[in-house]
C-alpha cells in the first residue's frame, strides 16, 4: 500500500468509526475539540489534553451562581468559586461537593479573587467592582482589612465619591483584579474598569506607587488591566497584565518599569494562572489559551467556532455546548495540573467547568 491509499484508508477508518459511534462530522474539522464515544469531550493537543466536565460543581438545589468571575484553589484542594450571586464565595471540595458559602455582601461587586499563604495560613484578596474596593479575608469570610483606593489626594484624581456603601471612594476607580508576591510581598491592584492604572501596595494595605493608565497601546500604558499575575517563571518576579482593551499582555517590573508585550494569538485576554512552564489565560471572546515558558502558543482549549458567542454573556443555557467556551473569565490550576474556568454567564447563570488533565 502506497502513502495516498495508506492516508485514504485512514481518513476512511475514522469515518466509520464515528459513523459508529454516533458522532457524524461533529468530530471532523474543529480540532483540537475531539469527542469520544465512550466519555467526556477531550480538549487540548498532545501533551496538553483534557476532559471536559461542566456538570462538576454540584450546588445545593436552593443555591444557584451568579455571572462567574474568579476561581481558586487551597492547599488541600479547595476549589473557591466568586460569583456575582447571592452566595457569592462558593466552596467545594476537589469533587465537586458543596461544602459551603458566604459573602453575600460581595454579589454586586465580586469580580477578583486571589489567594495566598501567608506563614501557616491562607487568605482571599477580593477584587470588587461594586464596592469598589480590596478586601483581604480568611478562608471563612472574616474581614483583615479593607482598601479603597490610593489616596484621595493622588494626582489621578480630583475628588471622592460615594460607593454602594456609602462611603468617600475614588471617581473612576473600579478594581478588577489583584497580583500578589509570593510570601507576604507587595499587593497590585488592576484598577480595570477605572483608571486603567496598577496601583501597588505593601502586604498591609499601604500604597507605594502607581504605574501604567493612559488608556493608549503606547508601551508603559494599559487600557483595562483586567488581569494581573506575578509570573516567576523565568525565575524573576514580573508583574504581568493582561490588557484587556489592548487584545495584549504587558509585563513591568516590580517597580512599574515597562518591559516587553506580547500580542500574538490573543483576543481579550482576562487572567492567568501558571502550573509548571505554561500559562493558562482565560480569553473572553470565547476560547482559553496556553503558552510556554517563551510565551509562543501551545494551544487553545474550547475555541468556540460561533463569534456571535464570543464573549455574549445573554447566550440563552440550550446553546451552551461541551467542549466550547463562552465567555471565560477566571482561572486556576489543581496541584495535578487540572483546569477550573469560571464564565461570566447570565442566562440563567454562570458556568463553572473542570478541564481533567488526561495521562
Amino acid at each position: 500500500m502506497n502513502k495516498k491509499q495508506s492516508k485514504k484508508s485512514s481518513v476512511a477508518s475514522r469515518r466509520t468509526f464515528l459513523k459508529a459511534a454516533g458522532l457524524g462530522a461533529v468530530a471532523v474539522g474543529f480540532a483540537p475539540n475531539v469527542l469520544r464515544a465512550d466519555g467526556p469531550v477531550i480538549v487540548g493537543e498532545g501533551a496538553h489534553k483534557y476532559a471536559w466536565d461542566s456538570n462538576w460543581a454540584k450546588l445545593p438545589e436552593d443555591k444557584k451562581f451568579g455571572n462567574c468571575h474568579s476561581a481558586s484553589v487551597t492547599a488541600d484542594g479547595r476549589v473557591f468559586i466568586h460569583n456575582a450571586g447571592p452566595d457569592s464565595v462558593c466552596v467545594f471540595d476537589p469533587d465537586g461537593k458543596f461544602i459551603e458559602s458566604w459573602g453575600k455582601e460581595y454579589a454586586s461587586g465580586a469580580h477578583g479573587m486571589q489567594l495566598r499563604k501567608e506563614g501557616t495560613e491562607e487568605f482571599l484578596y477580593l477584587a470588587t467592582t461594586g464596592q469598589r474596593s480590596i478586601v483581604k479575608t480568611d478562608l471563612k469570610g472574616k474581614v483583615i482589612w479593607k482598601q479603597d483606593g490610593p489616596p484621595k489626594e493622588h494626582e489621578f484624581y480630583a475628588k471622592s465619591v460615594k460607593n454602594k456603601d456609602g462611603k468617600d471612594v475614588l471617581p473612576g476607580y473600579s478594581p478588577t483584579n489583584i497580583a500578589l508576591m509570593p510570601g507576604e510581598g507587595d499587593i497590585y491592584v488592576g484598577d480595570g474598569y477605572g483608571s486603567s492604572f496598577v496601583h501597588q501596595y505593601t502586604k498591609d494595605g499601604k500604597f507605594v506607587r502607581a504605574f501604567g493608565g493612559g488608556k493608549t497601546k503606547e508601551i508603559g500604558k494599559l487600557n483595562s488591566p483586567h488581569g494581573i499575575f506575578i509570573d516567576n517563571r523565568s525565575g524573576e518576579p514580573l508583574v504581568l497584565v493582561a490588557d484587556r482593551s489592548n487584545s495584549r499582555l504587558h509585563y513591568f517590573k516590580p517597580d512599574g518599569t515597562p518591559l516587553n508585550v506580547v500580542t500574538d494569538e490573543l483576543r481579550s485576554p482576562c487572567h492567568f494562572d501558571t502550573f509548571g512552564t505554561d500559562v493558562l489565560i482565560p480569553d473572553l471572546a470565547g476560547r482559553v489559551t496556553l503558552f510556554d515558558k517563551e510565551n509562543k502558543l501551545i494551544c487553545h482549549l474550547g475555541d468556540n467556532p460561533d463569534k456571535k458567542k464570543w464573549r455574549n454573556n445573554r447566550v440563552a443555557m440550550a446553546e451552551w455546548k461541551d467542549g466550547e467556551f463562552i465567555c471565560p473569565h477566571g482561572c486556576t490550576y489543581d496541584k495535578a495540573g487540572n483546569i477550573y474556568i469560571a464564565e461570566w454567564l447570565s442566562n440563567p447563570h454562570g458556568r463553572v467547568t473542570k478541564l481533567t488533565k488526561q495521562a
